[in-house]
């Protein structure tokens, strides 16, 4: 399961829409470790002021790797950190994700991430378990 629906909630969104705060809350609270990593490089690109920023650290197991891959290929999840964090999320394998502005979509270095050449250069034999 990807996320610990609180009671209220789920009756709230039996009810009808949920709204993008109460689904982040969820969000922050059944994926931690997600959380910590996708608010960290946040932080960094808007601490550097640039365009992009990325986080390539491994997952120290297999459940914080399966939070960051459940966040990330959620459209829903995803969708929500992006809105409420105003970025764009990129991830290329179990644990390289990368935050861009949203003037930084579309450019270069985003065509680049996002790319087959990026995702191939992005392999080794470490990371072909993920």
């Amino acid at each position: 399961m990807s996320l610990n629906v609180p009671t209220a909630l789920l009756e709230r969104a039996e009810a009808g829409p949920v709204d993008d705060a109460d689904f982040v809350a969820c969000v922050r609270e059944s994926l931690p470790y997600a959380w910590v990593v996708i608010s960290g490089v946040v932080a960094d690109l808007r601490a550097d002021g640039g365009e992009f920023a990325d986080h390539s650290v491994p997952p120290p197991s297999e459940a914080e790797r399966g939070q960051l891959l459940r966040a990330l290929a959620s459209d829903a999840i995803r969708g929500g950190l992006e809105r409420h964090f105003g970025v764009t999320l990129a991830f290329q394998n179990c644990h390289r994700i990368a935050a861009f502005t949203p003037d930084a979509v579309g450019g270069e270095r985003y065509r680049a991430f996002v790319s087959p050449r990026g995702q191939l250069l992005n392999q080794s034999p470490e990371l072909r378990d993920c």
